[in-house]
């Protein structure tokens, strides 16, 4: 049975990776050169502004890119609020998503139309890729071509979200994220984007006094202060560098320093242990992998003219 809902499971999350072929033929880096030539400078100045407002902007940011993709393609979905309050964001599994983060595409969608040449006519789905990626940039991070072309979807549904959970094993993460297309290896290099960022002790109070792979000494931090308040209110940073985008996180596993039992695992688990190695080792290799894996998470899903729109407000369906 539970191998049935396995299966299962990876059949709906195969239907996010499935993109026309026209869809992807349409993404590219010069999508608006004509358009809305200064779009990324408008963008990058935005999200600057939002990271000196609040530390937890980038990561926030660049997480809302991933679980938009990931659920239903990256069409900006995560981003609809609907009325009847049946949208993805009000999903249990996107609760942990920070104001910060929809704040930031919000503000860059409205310097993006306050320049007349660029006024409605990008989409917030490409709004969210390129803050994403300056999320990464400006933390200190790769710097990557985006592609853009992307148009937003009309459609959000709580029902619709399947992510994974924060105690998954290496078999439930290589069972997701190969529905979404990605290999064990490119997994291991998009999870990297924990190098930013923190987690409530909700998400890893079960492991304290229980979890053999986590450092003892952090285990006695935890318990500390998570024991008096196991279901929020303290916030621990996913690596010692959270706000600055390094291969950190990866040397946080090697010490058993991982927060969530999902990143933990990379390091427990024989079969992901090299990778991990590796990355510690070299944060050239881990920034040119995660540059690889990203891109690739941008093609999911993305919307054509048939099925898609150029949104005036991110949260509402034109």
């Amino acid at each position: 049975m539970a191998r049935l809902r396995l299966v299962l499971f990876v059949a709906v999350v195969v239907s996010a990776a499935l993109t026309p072929p026209s869809a992807v033929a349409q993404l590219r880096t010069d999508y608006y050169a004509s358009t809305c030539p200064n779009l990324e400078t408008i963008v990058r100045g935005s999200v600057r502004q939002s990271m000196a407002q609040s530390q937890i902007a980038a990561p926030a940011a660049l997480r809302l890119f991933f679980h938009d993709c990931a659920v239903m393609g990256c069409d900006a979905s995560i981003m609809i609020v609907n009325s009847n309050g049946d949208d993805e964001w009000r999903n249990t599994a996107n609760q942990s998503l920070k104001p910060d983060g929809f704040q930031a595409i919000l503000s860059a969608k409205a310097a993006v139309d306050s320049n007349q040449q660029c006024q409605y006519k990008v989409s917030c789905a490409d709004i969210m890729a390129l803050a994403a990626r300056e999320a990464v940039y400006l933390s200190g991070g790769p710097y990557y071509q985006v592609e853009l072309g992307r148009l937003d979807g009309r459609v959000s549904t709580r029902d619709s979200v399947r992510l994974p959970g924060f105690n998954f094993t290496l078999d439930q993460l290589n069972a997701f994220f190969s529905g979404l297309g990605f290999s064990q290896a490119e997994t291991i290099a998009l999870l990297g984007a924990h190098t930013l960022g923190a987690a409530d002790c909700r998400f890893f109070q079960y492991r304290i006094g229980s979890d053999r792979s986590m450092d003892q000494g952090l285990a006695s931090q935890l318990h500390d202060t998570c024991g008096s308040n196991p279901s929020g209110g303290f916030a621990f940073f996913l690596d010692p560098t959270p706000v600055r985008f390094d291969n950190a996180f990866y040397r946080n596993l090697q010490g058993g320093r991982g927060l969530l039992g999902t990143d933990q695992v990379l390091y427990s688990d024989q079969r992901s242990r090299g990778a991990v190695d590796n990355y510690a080792s070299n944060q050239g290799a881990f920034f040119a992998d995660f540059v690889a894996a990203i891109t690739k998470l941008g093609r999911i899903g993305a919307k054509t003219a048939a099925t898609g729109e150029i949104r005036r407000d991110c949260r509402f369906p034109n």
